[in-house]
């Protein structure tokens, strides 16, 4: 088995309904995520998941001098962030794409699929 990440993309800039549409669109998409949860956990894939704060929050931290330096916001400027993640353990490539298909479904957003190294 493999541990994959599967990050959630969205807009940076989520507003209050989170860069759903509508209020019903967002509870919909927490109802069938926390769904789709579940069904990890029961199938034996789920190791982490988690939501993440906007991207406004985030502090970049640069270690590599004598002193560290430490920025506000984002280390990146884009439209497009990362808002989520899972880690799941799955046989091959194949099951984590599977997985991701359903995941990008319930969440109403892409889904990237990255193998971690050296975990096969």
């Amino acid at each position: 088995m493999t541990h994959y990440l599967m990050a959630v993309h969205g807009p940076t800039e989520r507003g209050e309904l989170g860069g759903y549409a509508s209020r019903e669109e967002m509870e919909e998409a927490f109802a069938t995520t926390g769904a789709f949860n579940d069904r990890l956990k029961a199938d034996g894939y789920w190791v982490f998941a988690g939501g993440l704060e906007p991207a406004s929050t985030s502090t970049v931290v640069d270690g590599q001098g004598p002193t560290p330096v430490m920025t506000d916001g984002p280390y990146l400027e884009t439209k497009e962030s990362l808002g989520g993640f899972w880690v799941v353990d799955a046989p091959d490539l194949d099951v984590a794409l599977r997985l991701a298909a359903e995941a990008s479904k319930a969440c109403r957003g892409k889904v990237e699929v990255r193998p971690f190294e050296g975990l096969a």
